[in-house]
């Protein structure tokens, strides 16, 4: 499950290829990073353009790295391309969370991969829930539905207090993305593994009722 699939590298590719533009073209930066104001006026490209740039090569190393490592997994249980539709799936479900929480907000900008590549992240957690995850700085590895369950929430009261310069709404929105994405292509885990399922869906379910009664 180590091997890169065809359209992991073009995806990469792709990342790697725009991003560079954005870093050296401030222009083509500009134009298509993610806007609010933009797509509101009618650039909808951007809600996918943006996913495709990235603020820095830390940014864009962080993001591609952790692909490399959850993609295979995904691919291995999905097929190639459903992984493509998964992938493009959670990036738009990622930008549409994130156009929904500033709607308002016309200044709002972000780039980057972060909703599409936590969209696999979930993905591959939903698919291998006990897999154990590493973190820098934590010497055992942690089973892949509690990083999950723990990530999401963290999201969440990211997204509730503003909390660095990171899009969290994009993350989470990529992770949902990345979740129901899944489980329509891949229906049987409602049989094979109804508790991770369940339990994979509580920090979406927090978030509903958090927005449901103006908390968030």
């Amino acid at each position: 499950m180590g091997d890169f699939s065809l359209f992991t590298i073009i995806i990469i590719a792709a990342n790697a290829i725009i991003s560079y533009k954005g870093f050296n073209d401030y222009s083509f930066f500009e134009r298509y990073k993610f806007n609010v104001g933009s797509i509101r006026r009618g650039e909808q490209f951007r809600i996918f353009s943006s996913g495709f740039l990235h603020a820095d090569m830390s940014h864009l190393l962080f993001n591609m790295f952790t692909l490399y490592f959850f993609a295979s997994r995904v691919v291995y249980h999905l097929g190639e391309f459903n992984f493509l539709i998964l992938y493009i799936g959670s990036l738009a479900l990622g930008s549409l969370l994130s156009l929904y929480f500033h709607k308002d907000e016309f200044h709002y900008s972000a780039v980057g991969a972060s909703g599409a590549v936590m969209g696999v992240l979930y993905a591959a957690i939903l698919l291998e829930p006990t897999q154990g995850i590493y973190m820098m700085f934590i010497p055992i590895a942690i089973p892949g539905y509690i990083f999950g369950i723990v990530y999401l929430l963290y999201s969440i009261y990211g997204m509730k207090n503003r909390i660095g310069n990171i899009g969290h709404d994009a993350h989470f929105g990529g992770a949902v993305g990345g979740y129901f994405i899944t489980l329509i292509l891949q229906s049987s885990l409602f049989e094979t593994d109804l508790l991770m399922v369940g339990l994979l869906a509580i920090p979406i379910i927090i978030l509903f009722i958090m927005h449901k009664t103006g908390k968030i």
